[in-house]
């Protein structure tokens, strides 16, 4: 059965692949194989406790996939919201000026994904990120290089912070890291994002104009986007104060969205709040829902547990840095997860570079992060075969991300 997983997991990955040859879209595939893999494993039972023991793994795969579902389905739903009135590009055009280098606009961008994820969740700050480029006339390949920058920020800003990335959680939870030593990631992980931004920029040499239609932002929407900076706030301190998880946070907030813009909407005809739902792209959701499946899967049958066997090959920085680039494949939750359950034996600076590998290098790869099949859904000219035109660039930015990390925790711890 574990062969057959095998196959049919490499199988999903070269269908993402090849979606623009085959015409198959992503979401259809990967669905199909991730509920096949587990129809496998009910009619093939290999371990010992037989069904009973797929059925308890299923249960707890599918928990994980519906609390990222409705997270996702919260925030996308604040967000086409925003984005349908315009709000988003209103505020641009009013906090930057009516024109800016495309240098100039590339470093901002970057600062601004980075910081933004440091407090945010990975997909919120992707989604309002890229609501900034989405709006913007440019050729298609500079809105490609935009989208590349944001995709390497927001997972590089999360890595710092307990609230920024689950894998940094995982490792600061078994006792491996303190926040102290956390924030030693700062000044690495936001040198590789402001290089990969200057490289990014190299040949970009015009500039970029805002509309200057009149921007206007009604009270409606600026409550609703109160409403949605008060629930993001409360996610972070809720989950640090009470351990709330952020998904309930996060509906909560979308319940009072709902009810406040039933007040606010009461004496305008066919406005339905409850209608935006219907913006969401649910390919997106589809998508991670069959990813999820199959990384399970794999999970399962043990294949992810072989992965630590690389520390008995390689010295500890080096597997370390392979990790973080097995993690642009597989998830980085379940592989941060079989490290800490192997109990491998490293230092607190090299558990600094782990925290840093599983969190930012799912960025080389655009199906490696949650970020990327975001974006890989939101911008048309993200595919995986563009994005891994700028393979290059973002392999030397996570390079020296890494090893920036790993020697200066060296030389302070």
């Amino acid at each position: 059965m574990t062969t057959i997983i095998l196959v049919l997991a490499i199988a999903a990955f070269f269908l993402v692949v090849l979606e623009d040859v085959i015409h198959i879209n992503k979401a259809k595939s990967t669905l199909f194989i991730g509920t096949l893999c587990w129809l496998i494993a009910y009619l093939m039972p290999a371990s010992e406790g037989g069904v009973e023991h797929v059925t308890e793994h299923l249960d707890e795969n599918l928990l994980e996939i519906a609390s990222l579902w409705l997270f996702l389905m919260s925030a996308m739903t604040f967000v086409a919201y925003l984005n349908s009135r315009g709000f988003v590009s209103s505020l641009v055009q009013r906090l930057l000026p009516s024109s800016l280098s495309e240098r100039s606009l590339m470093i901002l961008l970057g600062m601004f994904a980075f910081l933004f994820s440091s407090f945010a969740d990975n997909v919120t700050a992707t989604l309002v990120s890229l609501a900034v480029i989405t709006s913007l006339k440019v050729a298609p390949r500079k809105r490609l290089k935009y989208a590349t920058l944001i995709v390497f920020a927001v997972n590089s800003g999360g890595v710092s912070l307990i609230t920024g990335d689950v894998t940094t959680l995982m490792i600061f939870l078994s006792g491996k890291v303190s926040i102290a030593n956390l924030l030693l990631l700062v000044a690495p992980s936001l040198t590789a994002v402001m290089v990969l931004a200057v490289m990014l920029s190299l040949r970009m040499n015009g500039e970029v104009v805002f509309e200057s239609t009149p921007a206007v932002i009604e009270r409606t929407d600026v409550v609703i986007a109160l409403i949605f900076l008060t629930t993001i706030l409360g996610t972070l301190g809720l989950n640090a104060a009470f351990q709330i998880p952020p998904v309930l946070t996060f509906l909560f907030g979308l319940s009072c969205m709902f009810l406040i813009a039933q007040y606010l909407f009461r004496k305008k005809a066919n406005r339905n709040i409850l209608n935006y739902i219907r913006e969401i792209e649910f390919d997106t959701l589809l998508f991670f829902l069959g990813v999820l499946l199959i990384v399970g899967m794999l999970k399962e049958v043990g294949v992810l547990n072989y992965l630590t066997s690389v520390y008995d090959h390689l010295p500890t920085s080096a597997a370390n840095y392979v990790l973080g680039l097995v993690s642009a494949v597989l998830d980085n939750v379940p592989l941060t997860a079989a490290l800490l359950k192997a109990d491998v034996s490293m230092d607190t600076a090299s558990w600094l570079s782990v925290t840093y590998a599983t969190g930012v290098g799912g960025s080389v790869l655009i199906i490696g992060s949650a970020a990327g099949i975001i974006a890989m859904s939101k911008v048309k000219e993200v595919n995986f075969i563009s994005y891994l035109s700028m393979g290059g660039y973002l392999l030397a930015a996570y390079s020296l991300g890494y090893w920036l990390s790993y020697h200066l925790a060296q030389a302070v711890l």
